[in-house]
């Protein structure tokens, strides 16, 4: 008999620089609950090989194909699971969902709702800590906003919006 809620899977959304990460590590401190974090797998995994975006959308691709049962595997055996990985896309939530559909089990998007320069200001502090494993120049941060799509309500997702 469990003694503990039932597992949910937490997904983070939001522009990089938005707080994901850190969310995600404060979520995971629940009981019962584990926490994937992507840039953690991908920079052991292919940091040699990621140099470009296109580099990012395959090595992310192929990590969440692989990770897909496991997921599914871990919420199924009553484990809440943390996705630390950018739901920024309509694609990606979806894949997310269906994963939360396919273990029977509630999912909560936390939407990271914050401007552009606090998200610059943010990401220059990280960079100049050296305390994430990857280095995002402000380019790279305005090339990877063109592609972030906030969440719609046709999407049928559980949100917890945060504002700044």
């Amino acid at each position: 008999m469990k003694n503990h809620p039932p597992a949910v899977l937490h997904l983070m959304c939001g522009k990089a620089g938005s707080g994901k990460s850190t969310l995600a590590k404060n979520l995971s401190q629940q009981p019962h609950t584990l926490l994937l974090a992507e840039d953690s797998w991908l920079a052991t995994l292919y940091e040699q090989q990621m140099t470009t975006l296109q580099d990012y959308v395959r090595y992310s691709a192929r990590l969440r194909q692989a990770l897909s049962e496991h997921i599914v595997q871990l919420l199924g055996h009553g484990l809440s699971v943390v996705l630390d990985f950018p739901m920024n896309t309509p694609d990606r939530r979806l894949w997310a969902r269906q994963l939360a559909e396919l273990a029977g089990v509630e999912h909560c998007l936390h939407f990271l709702d914050v401007s552009d320069a606090q998200c610059k200001s943010r990401i220059k502090i990280r960079n100049e800590r050296g305390e994430h494993p990857f280095v995002l120049s402000e380019a790279k941060f305005d090339l990877l906003t063109l592609y972030f799509v906030a969440p719609a309500q046709e999407e049928r997702l559980t949100i917890a919006r945060y504002g700044e």
